[in-house]
């Protein structure tokens, strides 16, 4: 538990955050900053600050299907239940206790201007690491964050102390350098929001270091030596669906929004949508090496979906630029379509170019999973 004002620099560091832009296209970031900032700008009322950390630690090495370029690599948190429900639950089962005791209570899983990290490390729960994540001495980096404000004066328990010392795995895990300096994320570069929160195409300097990364990047969070005191998640609701773990890409790259939607149906997957997945399945596609994977980027040229559409371009220039038609079909006017097409011109295809990650960091390295 810990108070409002726990975090006194909190407005100096979001300011900094939002003028470097590093919020990237998160617009909403930049919406009620003084809101989350200072919980009491939120709410007035609130006195107290209730923190909860859900584990949702892995069974298995949460790197392993990065070694499987044919297969996509979804986040850890994403491949079960949507955890907004599960840790809503348990939030008012909590509040209700508050409740009967006279409290008046708000409840937040990303439903409000809530600074959950900052919260949670003053409240004891671990530290922000240099990564930016929470770091939980008990639970590494697995835990899922939840927020009661109430109006109950409640006792404080003392911050987390940081613990990274000297330690810079996690910067250098990433295969895109999203981390300018130690404590601070570019967002604009983070695979993780790339992958699920950016709307339109991925820029081309990021696609072969995506790997087959089709939904988040856990590589900063898998490398942090203090994942060896970690344990499995224990709640039954949060278990891992084992067809998740490691889907073909072959059978991803099939799915139409219905097959999508019943697919992925209460997971955090689902809210991407199909068009946006889709685009990483065929990044990871034409970085896979994998030839039989051709027939699937030549049907998706003529998808719906124009964003799908201009990934099976780029898709195909690099995996099998032999079987790119000579350019785009004469009814095609949407413009980053036509981008697509013009970069397989001016660039004579990039089919020449190294499959498999083998541009930037390799598809799978060798501290992969690693956890000390």
């Amino acid at each position: 538990m810990t108070h409002p004002g726990a975090v006194p620099g909190l407005p100096e560091r979001l300011r900094a955050w939002l003028e470097a832009g590093h919020h990237a296209g998160m617009g909403w970031m930049a919406e009620r900053t003084a809101e989350r900032a200072d919980p009491t700008s939120l709410w007035p009322a609130v006195r107290s600050i209730v923190m909860l950390g859900v584990n949702y630690g892995p069974q298995e090495d949460p790197l392993a299907a990065l070694a499987m370029p044919e297969r996509g690599a979804l986040a850890l948190y994403a491949r079960r239940r949507d955890y907004h429900d599960v840790i809503k639950g348990k939030l008012k089962e909590l509040a209700g206790v508050l409740a009967r005791e006279g409290a008046t209570l708000k409840v937040f899983v990303d439903t409000a201007p809530v600074m959950e990290k900052p919260l949670a490390a003053a409240a004891g729960l671990g530290w922000q690491g240099k990564n930016t994540l929470l770091v939980s001495r008990a639970f590494g980096n697995w835990l899922l964050l939840g927020a009661i404000y109430t109006d109950a004066d409640l006792p404080v328990d003392a911050p987390a102390a940081d613990a990274c010392g000297s330690c810079r795995r996690c910067l250098d895990a990433c295969p895109t350098e999203a981390f300018p300096a130690p404590y601070r994320l570019d967002a604009s570069r983070c695979l993780a929001y790339l992958t699920i929160e950016h709307a339109g195409p991925i820029a081309p300097e990021f696609r072969a270091p995506m790997g087959n990364r089709i939904f988040g990047c856990d590589d900063c969070l898998a490398v942090c030596p203090w994942n060896k005191f970690a344990s499995e998640a224990r709640e039954a609701r949060l278990a891992a669906r084992e067809d998740l773990a490691a889907p073909p890409l072959r059978d991803l790259a099939r799915l139409d929004d219905a097959a999508f939607r019943a697919r992925f149906a209460g997971t955090p997957i689902k809210r991407t949508g199909r068009d946006r997945f889709l685009r990483n399945v065929l990044i990871a596609i034409g970085n896979s090496g994998d030839r039989t994977l051709v027939p699937d980027a030549v049907r998706l040229l003529d998808d719906p979906a124009p964003l799908v559409r201009g990934m099976a371009v780029w898709a195909l220039a690099r995996l099998a630029p032999e079987a790119l038609p000579p350019g785009p079909p004469a009814g095609e006017d949407d413009p980053h379509v036509l981008d697509e097409w013009r970069g397989v011109r001016d660039k004579g295809g990039e089919g020449a170019h190294p499959p498999a990650g083998a541009a930037g960091r390799p598809a799978a390295r060798s501290d992969a999973g690693q956890s000390a």
